[in-house]
C-alpha cells in the first residue's frame, strides 16, 4: 500500500516536470524569432536606466518609460543607423579609391611586394595586384547583384527588428525593476549570493563593456574627425574601422591610422601625415589613461583580451548583438567564478 501512493508522487513529479520542460520549450519557440532585437532592447535599457530613474521621481514610471524610448531612439539609435549607412557606402568608395590608386601607380611598394609574394608562392594568382584587385571588384559586384533579393529581404527584416527593439524598450523601462527581482528570487542561490552575484556582474559589465564600448566611440568619432581633417575621402568608414580595432589589445586602432598616416606621407603629404599620427596617438593616450580609468573607477575589470577574445567570440556566435552580448556572457561568467572562487587578493584586502 505504502508503495503505490510513493509511486504515483514519483509519476506525478515526472510529470510535472515534463509539462514544465515542455512549456519551456514552446516559450522559447515562440520568443526565439524576437530573441536579437528583445536582447538589444535589454542592453540598452540596462545602459541608459539610471537616467530613467531620475525621469521616473520626477514624471512617473510610465512617462518616464516613453521619454527614455524617444530619447534613446533619437540620440542613439537613429545616429548609429546614419554611420552604418554612411560606413557601407564610404566602405564601397574606399576600396573603388584603393584600386583606382594601386592601378594608376600611386601605391608601387604594396604592388612589389605583391610580386614578391608570388615570387614566394608561384601558385598564386599570376596576375598584378591592379587587375587582381579589379577582378575581385567586380566578381564582389556580381555577387552583391546577385543577392540583391536577398539583401532587399534582409533590411525588411532589420527595420522590423528595430521596431520591436524600440516596442520592448518601453516595456522593460517601465516593468524593469520587477522583472529583475523576479530574476533574483528564481537564482538556485542564497539570497546574499544572489545579490552579490547581481552586484558583481553589473559592475564587471560597466567596467569592461560599457568602458570598452565607449572607448571605441571615442577612438571611432575623434579618429574619423582626424581623417576628414587630413582629407581622407572615405573618413566615416575609417573611424568606424579604427573604432572596432580599438578592441584589440596592445597594437589597437593603431592598425588603422599608423598606415593611413605612414601613406599620406609617401604621398607627398607629408605635414597631413605628421597631424594624424600625433592626433591620433593623442586620441590613443587621453582614452586610454583618462577616459577609460575614469569609467572604471576602481571597479573590477575583465582583461584586454578576454574582452577582445569575448567580443570576436560573441560576433561569431550572436552577430553584430556579440560586440555587447559577449563580454557581457564573460562577464557574469567571471561574476560567478569569483562568487565560489574569490582571487586571494580580496581576502587580502578582507583580512587588511
Amino acid at each position: 500500500m505504502t508503495n503505490e501512493p510513493s509511486s504515483q508522487k514519483r509519476l506525478g513529479t515526472l510529470l510535472f516536470y515534463g509539462i514544465v520542460i515542455l512549456l519551456a520549450y514552446l516559450v522559447f519557440l515562440i520568443f526565439s524569432p524576437f530573441l536579437v532585437p528583445l536582447a538589444w532592447a535589454a542592453v540598452l535599457v540596462v545602459v541608459t536606466y539610471p537616467a530613467y530613474e531620475r525621469l521616473a521621481r520626477r514624471s512617473g514610471r510610465t512617462s518616464a518609460a516613453l521619454l527614455s524610448t524617444l530619447g534613446v531612439t533619437l540620440i542613439l539609435i537613429v545616429p548609429t543607423l546614419l554611420v552604418m549607412i554612411a560606413f557601407v557606402q564610404q566602405g564601397v568608395d574606399a576600396v573603388q579609391s584603393v584600386q583606382l590608386q594601386v592601378a594608376s601607380g600611386h601605391f608601387t611598394w604594396i604592388n612589389d611586394l605583391w610580386l614578391r609574394f608570388q615570387q614566394r608562392f608561384p601558385e598564386a594568382n599570376s596576375a598584378d595586384l591592379g587587375t587582381s584587385l579589379r577582378q575581385y571588384g567586380e566578381e564582389a559586384a556580381g555577387f552583391i547583384a546577385g543577392k540583391l533579393g536577398t539583401i532587399l529581404r534582409h533590411a525588411a527584416v532589420f527595420f522590423f527588428d528595430l521596431s520591436v527593439t524600440i516596442f520592448a524598450m518601453f516595456y522593460l523601462y517601465r516593468d524593469g525593476a520587477s522583472m529583475v527581482n523576479r530574476l533574483r528570487e528564481l537564482l538556485p542561490f542564497e539570497k546574499a549570493h544572489r545579490n552579490q552575484m547581481l552586484s558583481d556582474a553589473r559592475n564587471l559589465i560597466f567596467a569592461s563593456v560599457t568602458s570598452s564600448l565607449v572607448a571605441a566611440a571615442a577612438h571611432g568619432l575623434l579618429g574619423g574627425l582626424a581623417f576628414a581633417v587630413t582629407g581622407i575621402k572615405t573618413p566615416i568608414f575609417w573611424g568606424v574601422m579604427m573604432g572596432f580595432f580599438s578592441f584589440i589589445p596592445l597594437v589597437g586602432s593603431s592598425l588603422i591610422w599608423i598606415p593611413v598616416a605612414v601613406s599620406l606621407m609617401v604621398g607627398g603629404h607629408v605635414t597631413r601625415g605628421l597631424f594624424l599620427m600625433v592626433f591620433c596617438g593623442a586620441i590613443v593616450g587621453i582614452v586610454d589613461n583618462l577616459i577609460r580609468p575614469w569609467l572604471i573607477s576602481g571597479r573590477a575589470q575583465m582583461s584586454g583580451l578576454v574582452v577582445f577574445i569575448s567580443v570576436l567570440g560573441g560576433i561569431a556566435v550572436f552577430g553584430l548583438l556579440g560586440v555587447v552580448l559577449g563580454p557581457m556572457v564573460a562577464a557574469t561568467a567571471a561574476s560567478m567564478l569569483d562568487l565560489y572562487a574569490p582571487p586571494a587578493h580580496a581576502g587580502n584586502n578582507a583580512a587588511g
